[in-house]
């Protein structure tokens, strides 16, 4: 499969909205690299003294703030336990952290502080749609990125050399959840979600597969104006469909106001949730009741995954608080760059992503790690949670 160093443009989107949304940001990128040219970015051989820095772009203010310190948490824990047994190459590692805010523009100004503080590999990105534009901005300077959330298949169709996704994608979890509606009976289902390129991306996806081979079958499509606090327009026109299951592939904060105005309108059936709606502030949202019994397609939390027992406990001791939604996919995305620094020898960019690309068998939380001809895991992991007593619980691993 051919890859590039750099897109031209970036890559068809599937409605016009998101194609004027990131034709306005390539704007914003083109300004804001223009000056960048001089930096170190992606590790030059020439440059061999003091901490090696990874960059961190996550959302530590806006709607999914919650997030942020989960990621810069368990990305913390790795450094720490990297650099306590003498670092790599003979360095101690950097953990530079920016807020993007889930905001495209404010990632891109993120991505470019990164780039001028010298970070050599970024293990960052939460929101797809503010992961996508800091593609060009890293590409341009070699560096490669880990993306330990981010999961649009948007951020892997232009297949990009330095663009490697250690959660499964959009694809994966579209899989998950038809399987999911499948198994529990679900008649006519209902997608909703909120014109981003990571929820739009799964909606389609998801609503394409419904129907077919036994699937059950679409009872509508609908999107929603993020920020928004009334919905009923929305509620109402889903709810003449007459579905059984409403499935949401946004994030928690209008999943939490969408559930409860679903309820507050007489809807009796079952929601299911995306990984990004995966957090307690959907259930308080939502109000506790509304919340218990919501399902939710994800790749594995701390608590859900089978013995984590031990890195819990340290995260705990470390932070004095439990970990949450992509802390162990941080903490797995630095050990994956310290690994490949390792196995490059080196901090310079090309030779980075060429050993991200050898590794064969390195162990993170979701399994051995070889990545696909696409930098993607060949197995997404993606399994249903249930909201019991409150709380994200294991529902079923669909194995």
């Amino acid at each position: 499969m051919t890859r590039h160093v750099l897109p031209a443009t970036f890559p068809t989107t599937r409605n016009r909205s998101r194609v004027v949304a990131l034709t306005s940001v390539l704007a914003v990128v083109a300004m804001t690299t223009t000056g960048c040219s001089g930096l170190i970015g992606g590790g030059s051989d020439g440059k061999d003294q003091g901490a090696i820095v990874l960059g961190m772009d996550i959302p530590m203010s806006g709607s999914s703030a919650d997030i942020g310190p989960y990621m810069k948490n368990g990305a913390q824990l790795a450094i720490d336990e990297i650099n306590a047994k003498g670092g790599v190459l003979g360095r101690k590692l950097k953990l530079q952290v920016e807020d993007d805010a889930c905001d495209p523009k404010t990632a891109v100004a993120a991505a470019n502080k990164l780039v001028a503080a010298g970070a050599v590999v970024s293990v960052g990105g939460y929101c797809s749609g503010a992961t996508l534009p800091t593609l060009p901005v890293f590409g341009k300077q070699k560096i490669p990125m880990i993306i330990p959330a981010a999961n649009s298949n948007e951020l892997v169709e232009q297949h990009l050399d330095h663009v490697f996704l250690i959660n499964g994608t959009g694809s994966q979890q579209a899989d998950a959840a038809v399987e999911w509606l499948t198994k529990d009976g679900a008649k006519k289902v209902a997608i909703m979600d909120d014109n981003t390129s990571y929820s739009k991306d799964i909606a389609d996806l998801t609503a394409a597969r419904l129907g077919t081979g036994g699937a059950p079958a679409k009872a509508a499509e609908d999107s929603v104006n993020p920020g928004e606090s009334d919905y009923s327009p929305n509620v109402t026109s889903v709810l003449k469909s007459n579905p059984d299951y409403i499935y949401w592939t946004g994030y928690y904060q209008e999943g939490g106001l969408l559930i409860r105005q679903f309820r507050q309108a007489g809807y009796t059936g079952k929601f299911l949730v995306g990984d990004g709606s995966v957090d307690a502030k959907l259930v308080e949202i939502a109000g506790a009741a509304n919340g218990e019994g919501v399902y939710a397609t994800m790749t594995q939390t701390p608590q859900t995954t089978p013995g984590a027992e031990s890195w819990i406990a340290s995260y705990k001791k470390k932070f004095g608080s439990e970990p949450g939604p992509y802390s162990t996919q941080s903490y797995d995305a630095v050990r994956v760059a310290a690994e490949a620094v390792k196995k490059a020898g080196s901090t310079d960019g090309d030779k980075i992503i060429e050993a991200l690309e050898g590794l064969n068998g390195f162990d993170i939380f979701s399994g051995p790690l070889k990545f696909t001809d696409d930098h993607t895991l060949s197995n997404g992991g993606f399994v249903i949670l249930n909201v019991k007593n409150g709380t994200f619980a294991l529902q079923d691993s669909l194995k």
